[in-house]
């Protein structure tokens, strides 16, 4: 496996200079985009199944750095988007500790990565997506057969050709990002190169549900100062208002960026924006609709 092999650019790793390591790591990491950029149309194949399918939950299966890095994409999906928590969810062979602790034997337990799929009730119209640099973990693959027994999508992305979870998947993933500098340790590039398909992945999805205008992240929750603020910039630069008056349109919405956005540009009050959101929630459509 091209993750397992010798890099033989880093041979001599220890007795380079600081400076040196670091222009190594970073040419290794152009080599991860670039192995990302390869694989496009296989990401594009696996996006567009997922919200063909507009399937009802996402889920990330992995172990160690793999799993960690679903984990994290899922959970910022509802602070960026307004999702619900159910909507995009990561799972980890280990469970929780797994986060923080290396969990002994769990990556090697096909049966508990099978058991994880089967608890969160996973059928048809869910998304289960393997990630694996190896792309052979036990965990992953017990997850993704029985994801596929009971119906539900599947998508992989590991970081070798020919992976065994590529063979598991309706829409595999292969970024070859090869040997990392520290022969072995795919916390490195594989892992910079799964966070990239990651984070396609996500944003992709959630800007095609209509939780983006333009490139505002016009669902965020506003649940703190920052998030306010930009919230309040969203709604100003939206509908060209002043400062003051995105502010009141925010207070008066419920904290809702798409519905004081409505609420000032079709001089509509907050039930009235409301129902039009319930109805279509991408305020675009809305917007060219009423106002075209």
């Amino acid at each position: 496996m091209g993750t397992e092999n010798r890099n033989e650019k880093s041979k001599e790793l220890d007795l380079l200079g600081v400076g040196e390591i670091i222009r190594l790591m970073n040419e290794e990491t152009t080599d991860a985009l670039e192995a990302v950029e390869a694989e496009k149309d296989s990401i594009e194949n696996l996006i567009t199944a997922i919200i063909e399918q507009n399937a009802g939950r996402v889920i990330y299966a992995g172990a160690g750095t793999s799993g960690r890095l679903g984990v994290l994409d899922a959970s910022e999906c509802p602070p960026t988007f307004n999702t619900d928590p159910d909507e995009f969810i990561g799972i980890i062979a280990g469970g929780d500790k797994a986060l923080r602790f290396a969990i002994e034997g769990a990556e090697d337990s096909e049966a508990l990565g099978e058991s994880d799929v089967l608890d969160l009730g996973v059928g048809r119209g869910d998304c289960v997506i393997g990630i694996a640099a190896s792309g052979r973990t036990p965990y992953v693959k017990g997850a993704l057969k029985a994801a596929g027994k009971a119906g539900a999508l599947t998508g992989s992305i590991s970081n070798n050709k020919g992976s065994d979870i590529s063979d598991l998947a309706d829409f595999p993933v292969e970024v070859s990002s090869g040997p990392e500098i520290l022969t072995g340790s795919t916390r490195l590039k594989s892992g910079t190169a799964q966070k990239l398909v990651l984070n396609m992945i996500s944003t992709i999805i959630n800007i095609k549900r209509g939780k983006v205008y333009g490139n505002y992240m016009v669902d965020v929750n506003p649940s703190n100062w920052k998030l306010e603020r930009r919230a309040i910039n969203m709604i100003r630069e939206i509908t060209e208002t002043d400062e003051q008056t995105a502010a009141d349109a925010l207070s008066a919405s419920g904290r809702r960026v798409k519905t004081a956005v409505l609420m000032i540009m079709l001089d509509v009050d907050r039930e009235q924006a409301e129902s039009l959101l319930s109805e279509q929630p991408d305020i675009r459509k809305i917007l060219t609709t009423d106002k075209g």
